[in-house]
């Protein structure tokens, strides 16, 4: 199955960097880029750079708490980082939601409240929720995953570490060991509350939303089974799949840009 629906991606794209390569026209659509937990928009650089380059039209949300932003733990909640990325989009239309790992989840609750401006949601080795489910509640069912030997829960400081020995296998076992050794010495703690706050989504609204999905094969934070769980749960068919870990953005930026670019169209 995983060297099917990898063959199926490699041809596609392909097509994608050859036709990416002569059609370089403003796009109408708007990409919004929400990253995932111990993560920062800064870590879609250089795919943002590339879609950008291509045309497109490109806003990275960095969520509170991340990257440099320091606001304060206890104001942090998944509501806020809805209400972050609805800011972000404001009136724009067309809206293509690009959104990694736990940016699934923060993805899919926007697609629900602002139904009639988005296109379509490209989830990148991402949750995909159903109604009343949160991240915590999936990630429990993942026998695949290496996060739950390595997290590290501080209840009352309100916050989620993962072991520093274990992150470079967690998050990024096929990056240059100099790359790993960076992440692995400035990973920020991670908000606990919006881990744990499940989405509220109705068939009417988010479910009528077109949806992609690239599986990331090697990955050790969101297992593979789970992915394919959660597409066919979501009756997701039009997949990519890519041999990376969780962060496909630091091993395969171009590839991701192409598939981005190509399901704007």
């Amino acid at each position: 199955m995983k060297n099917s629906i990898l063959l199926i991606a490699v041809l596609l794209l392909t097509t994608i960097t050859a036709s990416s390569q002569t059609n370089k026209a403003k796009n109408e659509n708007t990409i919004v880029i929400i990253h995932g937990a111990w993560s920062s928009s800064n870590d879609w650089q250089h795919v943002s750079e590339d879609l950008t380059a291509g045309g497109n039209s490109v806003i990275s949300v960095n969520l509170p708490g991340h990257g440099s932003d320091n606001t304060a733990i206890a104001a942090i909640s998944l509501k806020l980082y809805v209400e972050d990325v609805k800011k972000a989009i404001g009136n724009k239309q067309n809206v293509v939601l690009v959104a990694h790992s736990f940016g699934g989840i923060v993805a899919s609750q926007v697609a629900e409240d602002i139904a009639p401006q988005i296109k379509k949601v490209v989830y990148i080795a991402a949750y995909v929720p159903k109604n009343g489910e949160s991240l915590l509640s999936l990630a429990q069912t993942d026998g695949e995953s290496h996060v739950g030997k390595n997290l590290i829960v501080d209840e009352k400081a309100g916050i989620a570490s993962i072991k520093k020995e274990g992150i470079a296998d967690v998050f990024l076992a096929d990056a240059p060991k100099q790359v790993a050794d960076y992440v692995s010495n400035n990973l920020k703690p991670e908000p606990l509350a919006p881990l744990a706050t499940p989405v509220t989504l109705t068939e009417g609204r988010f479910g009528k939303i077109s949806k992609v999905f690239v599986y990331t094969l090697n990955d050790h934070t969101i297992g593979y089974s789970l992915q394919q769980k959660m597409t066919k749960d979501a009756g997701i068919e039009r997949l990519y799949a890519l041999p990376s870990s969780h962060t496909p953005f630091i091993m395969f930026p171009h590839v991701l840009a192409q598939i981005i670019a190509v399901e704007t169209k």
